[in-house]
């Protein structure tokens, strides 16, 4: 395992905020190791099991931390799996003469969204980090790696494939057991297992539930729950359906996509990214490539696809800061008139006007009918991300 630690985009605006911290991503996207490198004066791992007792059993415990030393800066990692803890920081926040910053971490948003947790409106400023993107790595993503074992720190800076299928295959039953059991967040373990692994099949597809229950072998009203889970544990990510369009009639269903391409393919014990599979995880790497680094960079951004039901479709309309850009995604190195068609679709009945671009791995810029053709990478900074 390399050693060498990536640059993480958000360090400095966490470091820099003038307000606490509350940052989500999915596990090892790297939360606990950017905060650790800002040094915080305190940290409480509520991942500890000795230390998540102390806290349960005392609701003191941190106000009686802090009155020992006058610490400036509090780490908290972990902490959806004490939500009632968000009071306590609250009222340490409101008090004036305290000038603590808290960092507080989780890979879970389950509890504090759809719990009763205090998410410190106004006295936090709430960050999302997920696996590393184009630009932290100077625009250098090895693209087969990445659609291989995906973009997670600690595994693409591991050089042994061995050892990143074995990180990757581990996540779903650390995710199972850490995740769903520890936080008893579905009651069918089994069937939420079975849902996972169909989820993950069917990742890149329009969301079909129904579909999901019957492979899965869960009611309906369950697999609803389940993939509500996969959305609050940051698993997985929405694509709506665009409807700015001047179309009467659109695919209203939205798409979905793991969140790491590694991650996907760890769950469905395949990292070889053959002919038949390449085109779908090359838009499932584009996908959360964008949306991470609009996290990275915390910019307002709104992804979306689109489809008429005659089949023109373009794969990512992408909205960054008020610009629009549709963008089509071919794991391909030469694009021909054939790949132009979804987008001049597009172009001609959105009622906004926008950039329209293909994202593809081949090597050569070029202009085609007034649309943009990218190396991929080249595409993500041209659309600033």
């Amino acid at each position: 395992m390399s050693d060498s630690y990536i640059h993480r985009l958000s360090s400095r605006k966490i470091e820099e905020s003038p307000k606490s911290v509350l940052l989500l991503g999915p596990r090892q996207t790297g939360k606990s190791t950017l905060i650790k490198i800002l040094k915080p004066e305190l940290t409480i791992n509520l991942a500890d099991e000795g230390e998540f007792l102390l806290f349960t059993q005392n609701p003191d415990e941190l106000k009686q931390r802090l009155a020992s030393t006058q610490y400036k800066t509090v780490f908290i990692d972990e902490v959806q799996r004490l939500p009632g803890l968000l009071n306590t920081v609250q009222s340490i926040l409101d008090d004036q003469d305290n000038m603590i910053k808290f960092y507080l971490t989780g890979s879970s948003a389950r509890k504090l969204k759809r719990g009763k947790a205090n998410l410190l409106p106004g006295r936090v400023f709430n960050y999302q980090l997920g696996p590393l993107v184009t630009s932290e790595l100077n625009y250098r993503i090895d693209t087969e790696k990445a659609l291989s074992t995906g973009t997670m720190p600690g595994v693409y800076s591991e050089n042994n494939p061995k050892f990143r299928y074995k990180t990757l295959r581990s996540y779903a039953s650390t995710y199972l057991k850490e995740e769903i059991q520890a936080e008893a967040l579905a009651r069918n373990l089994e069937g939420f297992s079975r849902f996972l692994y169909f989820a993950a099949i069917y990742s890149g597809h329009f969301l079909d539930i129904s579909k999901l229950a019957s492979e899965a072998q869960v009611p309906r009203q369950s697999a609803v729950r389940y993939f509500e889970i996969l959305e609050d544990t940051l698993i997985v990510n929405r694509s709506p359906s665009y409807l700015k369009a001047n179309k009467k009639r659109l695919v209203k269903h939205p798409k979905y996509y793991f969140f790491d391409t590694g991650v996907l393919n760890g769950l469905l014990s395949n990292f070889n990214v053959s002919p038949d599979r390449a085109g779908l995880h090359f838009e499932h790497l584009i996908f959360n490539q964008i949306l991470s680094s609009a996290y990275a960079k915390d910019v307002d951004i709104q992804i979306s696809t689109f489809r008429t039901p005659d089949g023109a479709e373009v794969d990512f309309i992408v909205e960054i800061e008020g610009v629009l850009f549709a963008i089509e995604v071919k794991h391909s190195k030469n694009i021909g008139p054939s790949d132009l068609k979804g987008l001049s679709n597009f172009t001609k009945s959105s009622l906004i006007k926008c950039n329209p671009m293909i994202f593809y791995t081949g090597n050569i810029e070029r202009k085609i009918e007034n649309i943009f053709v990218l190396p991929w990478q080249k595409g993500m900074r041209e659309i600033g991300l």
